[in-house]
């Protein structure tokens, strides 16, 4: 059986630029690169016709986030109604660690959705959770 490592989160948005800000600007990642893709290939691998797509991805400390955009994404999550409540079955978040989960939040601009104070549960973690701009869940922890 073949070993596996992680490579990478994805997360398919709406808008590739204001999520891309949100990442890199408000929660300061760093941006690797940008990159577009299409053709047969990619369509036969994705399992959508005429697949074209535009990626970026960011560094978030040793694993990468990748940010996909389709030609036929049109709507956000929260504009068909399905906003992510991360007590439903096939929800996703991504997890950043940081050093002072306190001083993060206390830091963050004030247009950024934020889902709670900071909160230090039953197994020593301090976590508080945002939403980017698609209305993904993004949990902030300090383990």
């Amino acid at each position: 059986m073949s070993e596996f490592t992680a490579h990478h989160v994805g997360i398919t948005v709406s808008d590739l630029d204001r999520t891309v800000s949100f990442y890199r600007d408000k929660l300061g990642l760093d941006l690797l690169t940008r990159f577009e893709v299409g053709g047969e290939a990619f369509s036969t691998g994705v399992d959508l016709p005429e697949a074209h797509a535009e990626f970026a991805h960011l560094d978030a400390g040793g694993t990468r986030l990748e940010l996909v955009t389709y030609d036929s994404t049109s709507r956000s999550a929260s504009e068909v109604g399905s906003e992510s409540r991360l007590d439903t079955p096939g929800t996703t978040h991504v997890g950043l660690a940081v050093e002072d989960v306190e001083d993060c939040h206390a830091e963050l601009p004030d247009d950024v959705e934020t889902l709670s104070e900071p909160q230090t549960t039953e197994s020593g973690t301090t976590i508080f959770f945002v939403r980017d701009p698609e209305g993904n869940l993004v949990e902030v922890l300090s383990p």
